[in-house]
């Protein structure tokens, strides 16, 4: 049996050099690595460099401008991954015996979650002034890329992927509504049929957006269609065109609070309307979060719809 106690291994391999060689791989390339992990590229290369020459192995191959790992690689991938994934259960387990939530938690969301995300974690903050939280707010296609990689703690969304092998835990309504302007002409109309609309200037979210998926399916589901008049990239954006009068369009009722206050905004009745979805915090299946993302998870679960002033109805969690 070796010597641990002499072995060249534990002499000279670090954490640090597993950590940027477990994020080298999952974010494939150094450039990405370093950036995530607020280091310079020749750093990154150094102690990747070290590594191999600890090992005795090469553990990354170039392809074309790609980077993988080797063989070995991967089963070193596997073993890194285990042991930075046992010291963030023994921080955690050291700070669940101090009763201290504290360390990295990161959180990717969708743009059109950007009116209640801060929020829910700003109140969840000031319960834990120790953590360390990084809110990633883009679209829908880039969510989808940091889930995949695991960039992050939990995303929230509003489509949960069918592609993707995931926990997705529901824990508010997202409600969506037809916005018009103020003196819209069909603001007094009641239970306006779906197939109206398509006499309005329509704007729409972009192909790929978890609302334009909904809107697009109940239009499908009823065989109307309507063309857009404008697509737009984010729900503000949105917003804004309804607001200067260029069309009519689909918003989540979370995000024109405001507006229906000050009635710069106003919701139609249309036929199908509201839609009820929900938002959700999604993880890779299997993934074994940190006590800071568990305690997260567990507050918005428990306690998100009555920190945003509403009363959501309860629902099981399920894997999807």
């Amino acid at each position: 049996m070796t010597n641990l106690s002499k072995s060249n291994i534990v002499q000279s391999l670090t954490l640090r050099q597993l950590q940027i060689f477990e994020a080298v791989v999952r974010l494939q390339g150094y450039t990405n690595a370093a950036k995530a992990l607020h280091l310079s590229q020749p750093t990154v290369s150094m102690q990747i460099k070290k590594l191999c020459e600890t090992l005795g192995l090469p553990l990354l191959e170039q392809v074309g401008r790609a980077i993988h790992p080797t063989a070995a690689g991967r089963d070193v991938y596997d073993t890194a991954r285990e042991i930075l994934g046992g010291i963030v259960a023994l921080d955690d387990l050291a700070s669940e015996h101090k009763g201290v939530v504290k360390g990295d938690l990161s959180l990717a969301v969708i743009t059109s979650a950007t009116y209640f995300m801060p929020h829910l974690l700003g109140a969840f903050i000031n319960r834990h002034p120790d953590l360390r939280p990084r809110l990633t707010i883009t679209n829908r296609a880039k969510v989808l890329e940091r889930l995949k990689s695991n960039q992050d703690d939990l995303l929230i969304m509003g489509q949960v992927p069918s592609e993707i092998a995931v926990e997705a835990h529901p824990f508010i309504d997202n409600e969506m509504v037809v916005v018009a302007p103020p003196g819209h002409g069909l603001l007094s109309a009641q239970n306006i049929p779906l197939a109206r609309l398509a006499k309005e200037r329509f704007l729409v979210r972009e192909p790929g957006s978890g609302t334009r998926l909904t809107v697009d399916r109940l239009f499908a589901s009823q065989q109307v269609i309507i063309p857009p008049f404008m697509e737009l990239g984010s729900s503000e954006a949105i917003k804004q065109g309804v607001l200067a009068g260029l069309g009519i369009s689909v918003l989540s009722k979370r995000n024109i609070g405001l507006e229906l206050a000050s009635r710069h905004i106003a919701i139609l009745d249309v036929q199908g309307f509201p839609l009820v979805r929900r938002w959700y915090a999604v993880h890779l299946r299997g993934k074994r979060l940190s006590l800071a993302a568990r305690s997260f998870l567990d507050f918005i679960l428990t306690e998100g719809a009555s920190t945003l002033g509403g009363a959501d109805h309860k629902e099981t969690v399920a894997p999807i």
